[in-house]
């Protein structure tokens, strides 16, 4: 079965760290850009990180950057989102998606990435 699965959600206090893992079954990463979006109750959907396979570029949103760190190993075919100082804004359900693409995609919203998506792990940090 062709699926991405995401790991490491949890509870966590503020300024705390987790990581997050987004495993591919069924393909492989190269060729394609792999991002993490998350969505908090009552918000849009927001692109969060993103990374391109193809020359490793990668792509943080402006309340992340400093904080999170998007990477990948291609010998595991998984992707990681090591997020530190977390903040309670933090707090969000957190989506593995890919494409395949050599580049990290934008559209009018925002980070675009259609292929393959995952169900999501849940993000709590407590004040």
């Amino acid at each position: 079965e062709v699926q991405v699965v995401e790991s490491g959600g949890g509870l966590v206090q503020a300024g705390g760290s987790l990581r997050l893992s987004c495993a591919a079954s069924g393909f492989t990463f190269d060729g394609y850009a792999i991002g993490w979006f998350r969505q908090a109750p009552g918000k849009e959907r927001e692109g969060v990180s993103c990374i391109s396979t193809s020359d490793g570029d990668t792509y943080y949103t402006d309340s992340v950057k400093g904080r999170f760190t998007i990477s990948s190993d291609n010998d595991k075919n998984t992707v990681y989102l090591q997020m530190n100082s977390l903040k309670p804004e933090d707090t969000a359900v957190y989506y593995c998606a890919a494409e395949r693409s050599p580049h990290c995609l934008f559209g009018y919203y925002g980070l675009v990435l259609r292929d393959y998506w995952g169900q999501g792990t849940q993000v709590t940090v407590s004040s």
